[in-house]
This record gives structure tokens, C-alpha cells and sequence, in this order.
């Protein structure tokens, strides 16, 4: 994986990463950041790196996040449920999903 987290980091490399409006909680260290450039490390870190899944959602939560929408799917929004029940989960998988968060969120 070492060459793809190269190709990661050169292709990064062109990319502005601005200064994010709400926290990144980033896979390899489960916690949040706000650095651009922290972030981007990051980013090519999380390539080879053990992902902290549980941690990373369980301090989601204690920092204040309620509601998850996943993109794509149906698997981690059950995995989010299974260690924050509490919070909303919203699962996004066609344009009907999509069109009903917007109106949601309007």
C-alpha cells in the first residue's frame, strides 16, 4: 500500500485543502482537526494506516455530533447505531434519498 499512499500524497499535492467549517475526524488518529495541512497529511496516512473506526465515532459523539448521514450505503450507519443508538442516522443511497435530505435540511 506504500506505493498508493505515495500516489496520495503527489496527487494531494495539488490540491488546496481549505480550512474546514466543522472538525475532520480523521481515520488513523480518531480524532478531530481543523489544520489544512494536517488534514492532508493525514489523508495520506489513513492509506496504510490501521483505521480507528470505533474510536473515531465513539469521540464523535462525545464531541457533541448527533445525527450521521452515510453516502452510498447501508452498512456504516448500522455500525454508527450499533455504538452511538442514540444519535440519527440517515442512509443516502439514491436521489430520492438525496432530494428528501435536502428538503430536511432546508
Amino acid at each position: 500500500m506504500q506505493p498508493a499512499a505515495e500516489a496520495m500524497r503527489d496527487a494531494l499535492s495539488y490540491v488546496m485543502v481549505g480550512d474546514p467549517v466543522v472538525p475532520v475526524f480523521a481515520n488513523v488518529t480518531a480524532q478531530p482537526e481543523s489544520d489544512p495541512d494536517t488534514i492532508r497529511n493525514l489523508l495520506v496516512e489513513q492509506v496504510t494506516g490501521m483505521v480507528r473506526w470505533r474510536e473515531s465515532v465513539a469521540n464523535m459523539g462525545e464531541a457533541g455530533v448527533e445525527e450521521f448521514v452515510e453516502l452510498g450505503g447501508k452498512v456504516l450507519g448500522t455500525m454508527v447505531k450499533r455504538i452511538l443508538p442514540d444519535v440519527k442516522v440517515t442512509s443516502v443511497v439514491s436521489i430520492e434519498d438525496l432530494e428528501a435530505l435536502a428538503k430536511e435540511i432546508a
